[in-house]
């Protein structure tokens, strides 16, 4: 047809030969061809004629003969039927014959036709749009879901449990006492005990990780899809499209989807002024009766292309060859490996106090605990962002629960209930840290809310969740969730005991002799000890090392936990689905120190310069009428 310089045909059918990848995908990407040319030519291949579904829309009976999910993920629909015949619209024509043969017997005879995969996608939403809305909704099973929590239930026994608290101290103070200092100080052991063993495992596989033998040959490269949700972002969305460009991952096996609410016009309209190349693309979510991250991920994933999808949030900057570092784990990985987690870190630890804290917060829970909670095979409860799944496996879990505030920590939970893995991977993505008082306390107690639903959700039936885990991760999650939300919510019991160091009385005197006093507050100190070593290993590398001095102020930062925590618990009780947005942007600007996790890379950019495999002829499948 003449439609295509040679010369980007010949770059064309060599990187065709390298991926997995279509002809026409790597041809559109690069801009090497128009979509109507394209069409054109698929229609002489095939023998098929290219129909326009926005001026002939579909038949939405058909469509749900088959389910829009089911459609939007096969890059087909169900057109018109022609007597006996049906004709199937589709963007892919190698792929019909497989997808014919899962066609349900109501359809008929089938014959193919062709269209846009954008037409596909405005056709499907022009039918079917409340259908996909409503499914992202309820996709996850309602007995692990937060959607069949009895909020009034939840809130008479929370009201329930204070009064009896405080109806208790009134009655019998000191044996109330006993009991919630009790409480705390199991739940400080075990927490300090799983720090301790989590932090030792990952030194331990860090030493044998020096020693480790080169990998091999480097696999076939996937393509990922990423989602992005975007909610209210009206001055980082050209910045976010800036630093997802800098990805260093084949555009044609690169599909970024911006997930934009309906009823957020300030953040369409920036992404409609800006320049947004093919790969990237925008998805925007119906308005409903919740308006959460988890829904919106969940109606985006059905328009994911990729084997493996990825998760990013919107000040996210991630290192360059990250998706590389994906791809190959993926590749090396076996398959109950179903999630990788990346490392977190924040690009503005300098701007005050609370950024430096956050910063090495973060860098003690992703560098040590979250690794080594992975290599104690326990139950990692993953962060927001970074996250990267099997497709399959995400869509057999149901995706994300739409009603949870954490979904992230939710999934990684059910991930193992269902006898997969998460690793987690050495490479950075730079994050801008919240640090002022007031949205930092609201962001964690959206997160320690959540911590809260997903633990009562799962705990419904403890027997079964016992069954599923195993004792050890069963054992795991208690210290992890329960025990997490118990020290931020008891932490000024524990806090109080240092009054006694002043001499001043204080009720566990009560309780305690002399001698047992003592011994626990040096415990106290000792703790303390633990929390500085820990904190102060995970940033000793170069780009953070100049936070080892802050790392003792961490015992004046974390009383903003409690009050997180008790707001959390107002929250649980009152409004247990409102998500409280953090701003993002504020503090939005180029790192002043080198990039994070520079020692961590070496290994995984030395792979990713390794040279592809030798070409392999693919031959096409001849059409099948």
């Amino acid at each position: 047809m003449g439609a295509v310089a040679p010369g980007d045909l010949l770059k064309a059918v060599t990187l065709r030969s390298r991926q997995q990848v279509r002809l026409g995908d790597i041809l559109l990407t690069h801009g090497w061809v128009s979509e109507a040319n394209l069409m054109a030519a698929l229609s002489r291949q095939w023998g098929a004629a290219v129909v326009d579904l926005i001026a002939a829309p579909p038949d939405p009976r058909l469509i749900d003969l088959i389910g829009p999910e089911a459609c939007l993920t096969g890059g087909f629909v169900p057109w018109r039927r022609v007597g006996a015949l049906t004709l199937i619209a589709t963007a892919r024509p190698e792929d019909f014959a497989r997808a014919r043969a899962q066609f349900p017997p109501g359809l008929g005879p089938c014959r193919m036709v062709l269209a846009p995969e954008a037409d596909i996608h405005t056709a499907l939403l022009s039918r079917r749009q409340t259908a996909l809305i409503r499914r992202a909704e309820i996709r996850v099973d309602p007995a692990q879901s937060c959607r069949s929590r009895n909020e009034l239930r939840a809130a008479r026994l929370a009201l329930g449990t204070l009064a009896a608290l405080g109806l208790g101290i009134a009655l019998a103070p000191i044996p109330i006492f006993a009991l919630l200092f009790g409480w705390a100080l199991a739940t400080l052991f075990a927490t300090m005990g799983l720090k301790i063993a989590a932090a030792s495992a990952e030194y331990l596989a860090q030493r044998r990780a020096l020693l480790a033998p080169r990998r091999g040959p480097r696999a076939d490269l996937p393509m990922i899809s990423i989602l992005v949700p975007l909610f209210r972002e009206r001055d980082i969305a050209a910045r976010l499209v800036a630093r997802l460009e800098r990805l260093h991952y084949p555009r044609e096996l690169l599909d970024i989807l911006l997930v934009v609410e309906e009823v957020d016009t300030t953040t369409r309209a920036a992404l409609a002024s800006a320049a947004l190349p093919r790969w990237m693309r925008v998805v925007t979510v119906p308005d409903g009766p919740i308006r959460t991250k988890p829904r919106a991920l969940n109606y985006a994933l059905s328009f994911c292309r990729g084997a493996i999808v990825g998760v990013y949030d919107a000040e996210d900057r991630p290192e360059p060859d990250q998706l590389h570092v994906v791809a190959r784990h993926f590749a090396e990985s076996p398959p109950d490996v179903a999630c990788l987690q990346g490392i977190l870190d924040y690009y503005n630890p300098r701007t005050n106090w609370l950024a430096r804290c956050f910063t090495i917060e973060y860098a003690v829970w992703f560098r040590a605990v979250l690794p080594g909670l992975a290599r104690l095979g326990l139950v990692v409860p993953l962060g927001g962002t970074t996250l990267f799944f099997r497709r399959d496996v995400l869509e057999k879990l149901g995706g994300w629960d739409a009603h949870n505030v954490t979904e992230d920590a939710d999934l990684g939970l059910r991930l193992a209930r269902f006898g997969y893995r998460t690793v987690l991977i050495p490479t950075v993505t730079e994050e801008e840290a919240n640090c002022r008082p007031l949205p930092w306390v609201r962001q964690r107690s959206r997160w320690l809310k959540g911590y809260a639903m997903t633990w009562a959700v799962h705990m419904r039936d403890p027997r079964k969740l016992w069954r599923e885990l195993g004792a050890w991760r069963f054992f795991g999650v208690q210290v992890v969730i329960l025990g997490t939300l118990s020290q931020f919510l008891l932490a000024p019991l524990l806090w109080s005991c240092w009054a006694i160091l002043f001499g001043l009385w204080h009720p566990v005197a009560a309780i305690l002799s002399p001698r047992l006093e003592t011994l626990l507050l040096v415990s106290f100190v000792m703790t303390e000890l633990v929390n500085i070593a820990v904190g102060a290993w995970a940033v000793r590398g170069a780009a953070h090392r100049h936070l080892i001095p802050w790392v003792p102020s961490l015992h004046a930062y974390f009383p903003l936990s409690a009050v997180a925590g008790w707001k959390a618990i107002y929250e649980v009780i009152v409004k247990p689905f409102y998500w409280d947005k953090t701003a993002h942007g504020v503090f939005d600007t180029a790192p002043r120190h080198q990039p994070a996790g520079r020692s961590e890379r070496v290994a995984a950019i030395a792979a990713a310069k390794k040279p592809l495999p030798d070409p392999v002829r693919i031959a096409l499948a001849p059409q099948i009428d």
